[in-house]
């Protein structure tokens, strides 16, 4: 593979995960706004700063180091989500806040981004 063929996996993957990044940012703005975030775990805006934090930090890694062992940590901790999704979206809780609509909208959105990050970190 052509070492421009390589970054463009690299590029493609940065962008993947920023979208994914600020749909999952939006969602915690939206359910926060509808009440269904939890007080005891602490303030809004701060899970939100964070997470900014962590996706610039995953974006500029993927775009500019592109390197192959932080796609593959940043898959690993992404397929982290997967277990909690699947649950929702095809075992959903009794009289659960959210329709399992959101986890399988939610589920399709994280394998597309682990599809993305496989080919920047294992299709060389």
């Amino acid at each position: 593979m052509t070492v421009q063929a390589r970054s463009r996996k690299f590029r493609q993957a940065a962008f993947v995960y920023l979208h994914v990044g600020l749909l999952y940012l939006f969602a915690v703005w939206a359910l926060a706004q509808a009440g269904h975030l939890p007080e005891e775990r602490g303030p809004v805006w701060l899970w939100l700063l964070m997470g900014v934090g962590i996706l610039a930090v995953v974006f500029w890694g993927l775009w500019s180091w592109q390197n192959v062992w932080f796609a593959r940590a940043v898959w690993a901790l992404h397929s982290l989500r997967l277990p909690a999704l699947i649950e929702g979206s095809f075992f959903p809780a009794e009289g659960g806040a959210l329709p399992s609509s959101f986890y399988l909208t939610a589920l399709v959105v994280v394998l597309v981004n682990l599809w993305m990050l496989a080919r920047a970190g294992w299709d060389l």
